[in-house]
């Protein structure tokens, strides 16, 4: 079966003042109906620039997709007209923001705001999409559902607040969602109730889903394949088995040491990784990895290394792979 979507060789890049900065740089990988893929990674290294680029929602300027494909359903994204893409976002791809309190429009009402595409994209009234809305408050567990659609923002927790854009991307049924850090700041109770939900959700209503996290907590329970990213690239994926075994990249194996594990002895220290993160205007020669890598020797401060085969759906871009 052809994959749902496909991203071959994407790059986007922001060419500021102080020079051209490369925050997602050739990255491939695809998922299918139905299915959840982690993208993993430390703040800053491209995760989130990269679902905005799968919106054609960059800023432009000084942001630009500057090359690669994003087949959806075997269109490529990038060759749409914008009203084109607009019948694309939001209703056959939808995305959950980090911070809904900043995503929500503060004067509006809950019902207004989730009725508006249905309105929009499914040809509803005003009734219809304020009927569907109180469902899909009922579906993600929003207590007195029928009231709040008439509550504005400030009046949810934070919680309830997520669970609105939750709804809001399920609203269409679209055939994939992105869920951009969803529990930020949220307790870790909360974090879970959400999780379980999402999941739950799209095993439902039958929709792929990414969940962009710095939490292999998250990954480890809910995805099914792993994409690590690293400096604007993919270091390391496969599935989620496979990578929490077996990691081969070092970054991914600096990500495991560093989190507390229930099977490990609790006096077991933690290892954090060495080092900064990358400044994107002065990435490293050679693997980008090398400065803070322990295994590091001549050819990765040299050369680049690409994508290596580990196993059959396992693959890493590590000099060490290479025989």
């Amino acid at each position: 079966m052809a994959p749902l979507l496909e991203v071959k060789n994407l790059s986007t890049h922001f060419f500021t003042d102080d020079g051209l900065i490369r925050a997602v740089d050739r990255i491939s990988y695809d998922i299918h109906e139905g299915e959840t893929v982690g993208l993993v990674g430390e703040s800053g290294c491209g995760k989130s620039v990269s679902a905005l680029s799968l919106l054609r929602l960059i800023p432009n300027p000084p942001g630009k997709i500057v090359g690669g494909e994003i087949l959806f359903e075997g269109r490529d994204l990038l060759k749409l007209t914008e009203d084109e893409m607009c019948e694309v976002r939001g209703n056959k791809m939808a995305m959950i923001f980090q911070e809904p309190m900043n995503s929500l429009n503060p004067v509006k009402t809950i019902g207004w705001q989730i009725s508006e595409p249905l309105e929009i994209h499914l040809g509803m009234s005003r009734e219809e999409g304020l009927k569907k809305c109180v469902q899909l408050l009922t579906d993600v567990k929003i207590p007195e559902p029928a009231a709040r659609v008439n509550a504005y923002p400030h009046l949810f927790s934070g919680g309830m607040r997520q669970r609105t854009m939750i709804a809001m991307g399920l609203g269409c049924n679209p055939k994939l969602i992105i869920a951009d850090e969803p529990t930020t700041a949220l307790d870790v109770t909360t974090q879970a109730q959400l999780l379980e939900l999402m999941k739950n959700l799209t095993r439902d209503y039958g929709t792929a889903l990414i969940i962009i996290t710095h939490n292999l907590g998250v990954v480890a329970r809910y995805a099914d394949r792993i994409n690590v990213m690293y400096a604007g690239r993919i270091i390391e994926k496969g599935a989620a088995k496979d990578i929490f075994k077996n990691p081969q990249h070092p970054y991914t194996e600096g990500l495991m040491a560093s989190v507390p594990r229930l099977d490990h002895d609790t006096k077991q220290k933690l290892v954090p990784i060495e080092g900064q993160p990358p400044d994107f205007l002065h990435i490293p020669k050679g693997c980008s990895f090398h400065p803070r890598c322990v295994y590091a020797f001549d050819r990765c401060r040299v050369e680049t290394p690409e994508l290596t085969p580990i196993s059959e759906k396992h693959e890493a871009a590590c000099w060490r792979n290479v025989k």
